[in-house]
């Protein structure tokens, strides 16, 4: 295996409540039938090409009351756009509000440190109280006893993962606990090796996509 970099100590994650939702956003978004102009299939192109022409046509040849129904065929070609584009969007925004309305960020993500090692994903903590202990077994963490508290997942338990422009999710399990991370990749400029991440995952899973029946937030 290539040497790839990694940590020489966690990294804080500082995760914000706002960018949590942003990436589930982001990944509703993505599991989601694309919704602008370039989601357009062909022969959605050559039809309304063939309208726009057959309406232009109309304008110029025919004159009075009858030119209405052209100007009509225009009109219809721009909101199908809209509807197509930016109706969608909406659509797909609602649809993800209503999903996320009553989930909340796990509270160990707020202080939690993230490393990257040779044999998995190191999780830090400062030291949790027992209901945070028992949140943090339930994502699928076997936590260390002491002043900090560590979780060390091996790649080999990564079940599935996926990634969008700003964050990648990874889907894990350990002695028959499920759990799941989020990873900015903006720790890069932290020198946290997003590339290094990637690189292992895709050892493990090579094909992308979350094996969930419905994409939540990780509880």
């Amino acid at each position: 295996m290539a040497l790839y970099p990694y940590t020489l100590q966690p990294v804080a994650l500082n995760l914000t409540e706002a960018e949590f939702y942003q990436a589930q956003y982001e990944l509703f978004a993505s599991a989601s039938p694309s919704f602008g102009l370039k989601s357009l299939k062909t022969k959605e192109w050559i039809i309304m090409a063939v309208v726009v022409i057959l309406a232009l046509a109309g304008l110029v040849f025919v004159t009075g009351y009858s030119t209405i129904i052209f100007w009509l065929m225009l009109v219809a070609v721009a909101i199908y756009l809209l509807v197509r584009t930016l109706g969608f969007k909406w659509y797909v925004k609602r649809e993800f509000e209503k999903q996320v309305a009553e989930q909340e960020m796990p509270d160990e993500m707020r202080q939690m440190k993230l490393g990257i090692q040779k044999h998995g994903l190191v999780m830090v903590m400062p030291t949790i109280q027992p209901d945070l202990a028992k949140n943090s077994q339930a994502r699928g963490m076997q936590m260390r006893a002491g002043s900090t508290q560590q979780a060390i997942v091996p790649w080999t338990a990564i079940k599935s993962w996926d990634e969008t422009d700003d964050f990648i999710f990874m889907m894990f399990e350990m002695k028959g606990q499920q759990g799941s991370q989020i990873v900015p990749k903006r720790l890069q400029a932290q020198k946290f090796p997003i590339a290094t991440v990637r690189q292992h995952l895709e050892a493990v899973v090579p094909v992308r996509g979350l094996q969930t029946e419905q994409l939540q937030p990780p509880a």
